[in-house]
């Protein structure tokens, strides 16, 4: 994978925040990562993230929350929501929104690279 392509992980929880980004980082991309949504907003990696990987469930802006207002921004970045909860509900009015990819965790390595290169346009989920 190239590594000009950067994915941004935004997520509260250290662990499932450092895990993806050593996954992610032997994939052969370069990350980067938040622990909340206006940390990620604030910082330099905003123009340049290709795939935005964030946790449905978070304190403050929830992952599809700063998905929507990336959009509403004109900033659209790919994005991958995570969550330790899933729910149908939500899987819907994701996909509605745009969002490429719902994940619930624990999530498979081969399941979370389908949707990275689907949101940078490599492939398509099925």
């Amino acid at each position: 994978m190239p590594k000009k392509l950067v994915i941004s992980i935004v997520d509260d929880d250290e662990t499932v925040r450092e895990t993806t980004l050593d996954l992610i980082s032997s994939m052969g991309f370069l990350v980067k990562s938040f622990a909340c949504a206006d940390d990620f907003l604030k910082s330099d990696d905003l123009c340049r993230t290709s795939c935005l990987i964030a946790d449905m469930r978070m304190p403050g802006m929830t992952g599809l929350d700063l998905h929507n207002r990336l959009v509403e921004s004109g900033t659209a970045i790919p994005t991958i929501l995570i969550t330790a909860f899933p729910d149908d509900r939500d899987r819907t009015r994701a996909r509605q929104f745009g969002v490429k990819c719902y994940l619930a965790k624990p999530f498979e390595d081969k399941e979370l690279l389908k949707c990275i290169r689907a949101a940078v346009g490599s492939a398509e989920p099925n």
